[in-house]
C-alpha cells in the first residue's frame, strides 16, 4: 500500500489491537461468522425501539402525560418515538468522524454505550407526577441520544457480509441483516406481553414497564462484545483500507453520491412505511378503540412476528432466484392490494383485525428481508460504507418516523382510509426509485 494511503488509514487503539491479537490466527472471516454478528447487532438495535415503540402505547401516555387523553397521549408519545430517526442521520455523520480520528473500536463502543445509558436513563425517569415536565424533557434527550446512538453503530458488517458472500447467494445473506427487525420485536412483545399477563395494572404501570429497558442495556453489552470481534480483525480492516468499507466524510458522501443516497431510500420506502403499520400502529388503534384486549393483540403480535421471521427467510431464497429489485418491485405492488383492505380489516371485528396483523407481518417479512441495498451497487466502491448506513438513516426517515403519529392521528379523526393513502403513498415511492435507477443504469 502507498505511503499516501497508509497516512489516511483509521487509527488503531488499544482495544482494537488487543482484539485482534484474539483473531490472528484466522486467515478469513467467513460468511457465517459476519452473519451471526449482523443479526446479533441489528436484533440488539431493534429490540431497543421496540420496546420504547410498544410503551408509547402502553405505558407513556399514563405515566409522562396523564393530563392528556388516551389518544392525546399516544400522539405525544409518538412525537417523541419520531426524535430518534431525525437525530439518526446525525449520529452517522459524528460517529463517522470519531471513526476516522479514533477507531472503529473506539466508535462502536462510545455509540452502543450511549445507547445503553439512554435506554436504562428512560427506565429510571421519574413519572410526571413527580418531577413534572422535566420528566417529559428528559424523555424526548434520551430519545434524541438513542437515535444519534443508533446512527453511530452502524458497523459495516452487513456490507463486508455482501463483499464475502458467493456472488449467487448475495441475496440470502443480505436478509441476515434485516432478519434482526422481526426477532427484535418478537423478543419485546414477548417481553410485554409476560409482563402484562403477570402484573396487575397498577403494578405493570409503576414499576413493571422498566423492566424491558433495563434488559435492553444487558442485551447491548452483549452485543457489543459480538460485533467487536469481528470489526476489529484484520480481514475487516484490510477491506476498509483497501477502499472498500471507508468511513467518508457526509459532506462529500452527499455532494459526491448524494443521489444514490436517496433513490436507495425512496427505494425501500413501501417497506418501511409498512414497518409500524402492523407492529406499533395496530396496537395503538386497538387500544384506542379498545376493541381487544392488550394481551391479545400481543400474543397475534408475536405470532406475526414469526411469520415475518419466516418470510424474510424466504426472501433471500426469492430474491436469488427472481433478483432482489424484481422482488421488492413485487412485493410493492401486494403491499399496495393490502392497503386497499387495511379500512375493512382494522375498523372489522377481532379475526379481521387479527387477519390485517398477520398478513401484514407476512408482507412486511419478504419486503423487509431485501429492502436493504437495492441500489447500494449503484454506490462506488469507497462510498458504499457510508452510503449504505445514510440510505438506511433516510429510508427510517421517510418511511417510519411519523407513521404511528400520522396513521393514528389521521385515522382517528378522519377514517382509516388515510391508512391506505399512506401506505399506497410508499408504493408508488418505490414503484418510482426502482425506475429511475433502472434509467440511470441503463443510460437512458
Amino acid at each position: 500500500m502507498s505511503s499516501s494511503q497508509d497516512q489516511t488509514t483509521t487509527p488503531v487503539t488499544t482495544l482494537e489491537q488487543d482484539l485482534r491479537n484474539t483473531t490472528a490466527d484466522r486467515s478469513k472471516v467467513a460468511p457465517g461468522e459476519i452473519a451471526v454478528g449482523v443479526v446479533i447487532g441489528r436484533a440488539s438495535e431493534y429490540f431497543d425501539f421496540f420496546v420504547f415503540g410498544i410503551a408509547s402505547v402502553l405505558v407513556f401516555p399514563y405515566v409522562f402525560f396523564p393530563f392528556l387523553g388516551r389518544l392525546e397521549g399516544m400522539l405525544a408519545a409518538f412525537i417523541i418515538f419520531s426524535f430518534a430517526f431525525l437525530a439518526r442521520p446525525f449520529g452517522t455523520a459524528l460517529f463517522m468522524t470519531i471513526q476516522r480520528h479514533w477507531g472503529r473500536g473506539v466508535k462502536l463502543t462510545v455509540a452502543l454505550f450511549m445507547l445503553g445509558t439512554a435506554t436504562v436513563g428512560m427506565a429510571l425517569l421519574p413519572t410526571y407526577d413527580t418531577l413534572g415536565v422535566w420528566t417529559i424533557l428528559l424523555l424526548a434527550l434520551f430519545r434524541i441520544l438513542q437515535g444519534f446512538a443508533l446512527g453511530g453503530s452502524w458497523d459495516g458488517l452487513p456490507s463486508l457480509l455482501a463483499l464475502n458472500a458467493p456472488r449467487h447467494r448475495r441475496s440470502w445473506y443480505a436478509m441476515l441483516g434485516q432478519l434482526g427487525a422481526p426477532i427484535g420485536f418478537l423478543v419485546a412483545a414477548a417481553l410485554f406481553l409476560y409482563l402484562v399477563l403477570s402484573l396487575s395494572s397498577e403494578d405493570f404501570l409503576g414499576w413493571g414497564w422498566r423492566y424491558p429497558f433495563f434488559v435492553a442495556f444487558a442485551i447491548n453489552v452483549v452485543a457489543l462484545f459480538a460485533r467487536l470481534r469481528l470489526v476489529v480483525t484484520d480481514e475487516y480492516t484490510r477491506a476498509l483500507e483497501e477502499g472498500e468499507l471507508e468511513p467518508i466524510g457526509t459532506r462529500e458522501m452527499l455532494r459526491r453520491q448524494g443521489y444514490n443516497i436517496f433513490i436507495g431510500s425512496f427505494a425501500a420506502l413501501a417497506s418501511y412505511a409498512l414497518f409500524h403499520m402492523v407492529t406499533i400502529f395496530p396496537l395503538s388503534w386497538i387500544s384506542f378503540n379498545e376493541s381487544q384486549s392488550i394481551h391479545d393483540v400481543l400474543g397475534v403480535q408475536l405470532a406475526g412476528a414469526v411469520l415475518a421471521v419466516f418470510g424474510t427467510i424466504a426472501s433471500g431464497w426469492i430474491a436469488d432466484r427472481i433478483g432482489k429489485r424484481t422482488t421488492v418491485a413485487l412485493l410493492a405492488c401486494l403491499i399496495g392490494v393490502f392497503a386497499l383492505f387495511t379500512p375493512m380489516l382494522l375498523d372489522g371485528s377481532a379475526i379481521q383485525q387479527d387477519a390485517f396483523i398477520l398478513i401484514g407481518f407476512a408482507l412486511l417479512g419478504v419486503s423487509y428481508g431485501q429492502a436493504a441495498g437495492t441500489v447500494t451497487t449503484n454506490f462506488e466502491r469507497r462510498f458504499r460504507y457510508t452510503g449504505a448506513a445514510l440510505t438506511s438513516d433516510f429510508a427510517w426517515l421517510f418511511g417510519a418516523a411519523f407513521a404511528p403519529l400520522v396513521a393514528l392521528g389521521l385515522s382517528a379523526n378522519f377514517g382509516l382510509a388515510y391508512v391506505s393513502v399512506y401506505l399506497l403513498s410508499g408504493v408508488v415511492c418505490t414503484l418510482l426509485a426502482l425506475r429511475i435507477n433502472k434509467s440511470l443504469e441503463s443510460g437512458d
